[in-house]
């Protein structure tokens, strides 16, 4: 039997979590989500039937769509009523992948939902990623890598799958301290160099350098206040976040899904950088449209910080 739906009133904490609204600007993903938390997943279906095989849209409408509490119960009534459903499979596993990251699920059933998944849609890079997202957090470094490249196998470009693989190496040798060699700066680079010229992974150095910061923050290597270290002052990091600036001001695809997420990143190395009318420039086009990643780290309330940020770099603090 399915859950009844989650009330309708508005709680602070619910009022928080849609600021830092994981659909971003995309408001058809707002309705289908809205839609399946009442119960109702002919929205979702209709949804994922559009959104085709746009491999980054699927991917982000999946994952937003299975954060919902009660997605798995309603992609489970979708997949009674359409057993053969391959979009109904995937946004159960994700949903499976998201109780497991939660520990309301046993990781073996969010993988065995992401295999059926996977063997409903062999092109479909979506079953992968949700893999990738719960060996992300639990499993071995080994597993990550195969899972990464099963997702590159299907979708080269992916740019889900490339941000998880840049925080999952920056990870590495978190106690040798700063080092402009360390492999994530290397695989940032290769990424960003693999992909179309029209690629946002052309940002991905950017992310490396804020990820690697997390890292050495959190391990007492760099100040917890990210503007007033170094860590974004040096020559290589000077470089890298120029190259980004200027690829943007050059970029003419604004649609892709989770450009914002990059804006972000880009924003924060902005103002860690001390460039304020660059970060102002970026902050017009994000808007409210906050992400917690990079704003929280290495251990802030992404919010205030974000605010605190943008009216530093608008003049308007």
């Amino acid at each position: 039997m399915s859950p009844p739906p989650p009330p309708l009133g508005r709680s602070r904490k619910r009022a928080a979590a849609q600021i830092l609204d994981a659909a971003l600007d995309d408001s058809e993903l707002v309705a289908a989500r809205a839609a399946l938390a009442q119960g109702r997943w002919q929205a979702a279906r209709a949804l994922l039937a559009r959104t085709g095989d746009d491999w980054d849209r699927r991917g982000h409408r999946v994952t937003v769509l299975a954060l919902e509490p009660y997605s798995a119960a309603w992609a489970g009534d979708w997949l009674l009523a359409e057993p053969e459903s391959a979009d109904a499979a995937v946004l159960l596993a994700l949903a499976q992948v998201r109780r497991a990251l939660r520990g309301k699920e046993k990781p073996v059933m969010a993988r065995e939902a992401c295999r059926t998944a996977a063997a409903l849609a062999p092109a479909d890079p979506t079953p992968w990623l949700g893999l990738l997202m719960l060996e992300r957090d639990l499993g071995a470094g080994e597993e990550i890598v195969r899972l990464f490249g099963e997702v590159r196998a299907r979708y080269a470009d992916h740019h889900h799958a490339h941000h998880l693989m840049v925080a999952h190496l920056a990870e590495r040798r978190s106690e040798a301290g700063p080092d402009p060699l360390h492999e994530v700066y290397d695989f940032a680079h290769w990424a960003a160099e693999q992909a179309p010229a029209d690629s946002p992974l052309a940002i991905l150095p950017v992310v490396a350098h804020a990820e690697r910061y997390r890292v050495l923050a959190a391990a007492g290597h760099e100040p917890s206040d990210p503007a007033a270290c170094g860590h974004w002052a040096g020559r290589r990091a000077r470089q890298v976040m120029k190259a980004a600036f200027d690829w943007w001001l050059e970029w003419e695809h604004e649609g892709h899904p989770r450009r914002l997420v990059d804006l972000n990143f880009l924003a924060h190395a902005k103002v860690c950088e001390g460039r304020g009318a660059e970060a102002a420039a970026l902050f017009h086009r994000i808007g409210d449209h906050v992400t917690p990643a990079p704003w929280s780290y290495p251990d802030r309330d992404p919010c205030p910080a974000f605010r605190a940020a943008r009216a530093g770099a608008l003049g308007t603090a």
